[in-house]
Parts: C-alpha cells; sequence; structure tokens
C-alpha cells in the first residue's frame, strides 16, 4: 500500500510542476520559441529540427545561433533547401556553435534536401520506422536515410543514435516539440501520424539528476539503457502522455535545483 501511495503522491508532485512549467511563459528563455517564429509546417519542423542539433551548452548562446542559423536561410528554412544555389552555401561557411561548424551546417542542408526529395519529409521517416511505444529504433533509421547523401565522416556525430546506447536528448526533445499537442502554447502537435505515448524524455545532465532523486532512475550513466528505465517508470505515471514529465524534470533541474 505505502508503494502505491508513494507513486501517487509522485504523480499528483510532478503532474503539479508539469502544470507550473508547460506555459508559454518559458519561451522567451528556451529554444523552442526559434521554431514559434514560423507558421508553415515544413518551416517549423525544419528550423525545430536544426534548432535541437545545436541545443548543448548555455541556452542563450544556442537561442542566439539557431537565430543566426535562420537569417543564414533567409527566414524561409525551406524555401532554401529546396531551391538553394551551391553559391548559396558558401554564405554558410562562417557558422559555429561549439563543435558544430559550417561545413556540419552544409551537409545538414543537403542532408534535410534528400529527406524532403526521397523519404517524403521528416515526418514521414519517423512515422515509417516507429514502434507502438518507441520511437528509438526510429530515429536509429532516419540517421541512416539523412546520410546517404555523401558527408563528411565527422558529420555523423551530431545525430545521435539509440541503438548505439545513445540517450538522443536532442532528437527525443525534437520529436517531443512536434508530435505533444499545443494546448498550451509550447509544443506543436503538428505530426499527427506519431502519438505521445511513442514518445521518450529528453534525458541530460538535469533531469537525470532530478529524476535519480526522485527514485525514477537507478542508472548512474544518461545513455539508452537509463532512457528505457526513466521512460517505464514515466509510462507508470502517465501511459499516454510519459514525456509531459519532461516539463517537471527540467523545471526542478533547471529553475529550483531541486
Amino acid at each position: 500500500m505505502t508503494e502505491k501511495l508513494k507513486t501517487s503522491e509522485l504523480k499528483e508532485f510532478l503532474d503539479e510542476k508539469v502544470s507550473q512549467y508547460n506555459t508559454s511563459d518559458f519561451l522567451d528563455t528556451d529554444p523552442i520559441k526559434i521554431p514559434h517564429s514560423f507558421s508553415e509546417k515544413k518551416d517549423i519542423e525544419i528550423s525545430a529540427f536544426l534548432t535541437a542539433t545545436i541545443a548543448w551548452g548555455n541556452r542563450k548562446s544556442i537561442i542566439n545561433n539557431a537565430q543566426r542559423m535562420m537569417q543564414m536561410l533567409d527566414q524561409e528554412p525551406y524555401n532554401f533547401i529546396m531551391n538553394h544555389e551551391k553559391s548559396d552555401l558558401k554564405a554558410l561557411e562562417p557558422f559555429v556553435h561549439r563543435t558544430f561548424n559550417g561545413m556540419d551546417f552544409i551537409t545538414f542542408i543537403s542532408g534535410l534536401q534528400h529527406i524532403y526529395q526521397n523519404h517524403n519529409g521528416l515526418e514521414a521517416v519517423f512515422a515509417k520506422n516507429s514502434e507502438t511505444n518507441s520511437l528509438q529504433p526510429a530515429i536509429h533509421h532516419f540517421k541512416k536515410a539523412f546520410f546517404e547523401i555523401e558527408h563528411l565522416q565527422r558529420t555523423q556525430k551530431h545525430i545521435s543514435d539509440p541503438l548505439k546506447n545513445s540517450a538522443a536528448k536532442r532528437i527525443n526533445m525534437f520529436l517531443r516539440w512536434m508530435v505533444r499537442p499545443e494546448n498550451t502554447g509550447v509544443d506543436f502537435g503538428i505530426w499527427k501520424s506519431l502519438h505521445t505515448k511513442q514518445l521518450s524524455c529528453p534525458l541530460d545532465v538535469h533531469s537525470g539528476n532530478v529524476a535519480r532523486k526522485l527514485g525514477l532512475l537507478t542508472r548512474k550513466q544518461n545513455d539508452a539503457k537509463a532512457l528505457l528505465e526513466l521512460d517505464t517508470n514515466l509510462r507508470k505515471l502517465d501511459a499516454n502522455d510519459p514525456v509531459k514529465y519532461d516539463f517537471a524534470l527540467f523545471g526542478l533541474g533547471v529553475f529550483e535545483n531541486f
């Protein structure tokens, strides 16, 4: 009985935190504000994907550099990707965010063009390989499709592979943005072929530490095995929308130093 009570108390506590942090009040300090400046589906998903790709380190510099990326794509990411000339890519060379440089950026433009021209777009690639309760294999297949183009070996590290034991934090965050409904004005819910129950929590230092303190995670490393353990425990709290607890774990870790 005490175990049940503990679970219900934990759920109540975390549900309160989700309500507190899953609001548009925090948009200004979050990288998700970048895709919020677009209205067309393809512009939203491309800007979200590129922003999520560079979402590590200082949040302010992530936002600044993601804005810079969009300026370099003339604030029309889909149009640029599909219709650029080779000479347009030269202007992207100076871009740098930590270890993601101009050559990586150019490769990502080619990879995205390939996904839209030959794989029916971002949503279709993930939907094709999705499983009932997981998108982790879909991320692996997406990475394979993305790098079917000619590319520098070094650029591959900028898309994580869950089947190589990565928690794939940034791409899981991107998927949350695309799939969770936009009823609080934060996430977008523009990918209708996928369901919230398939999503995984973006696991990083903050969310991992909070999850361990709450007894949702015992594994020490933040890797794919830890993600599976965390997902399994979050699904006990809400089988349909486990990743909503990302807001609680993140808020507790970043804003409350829980």
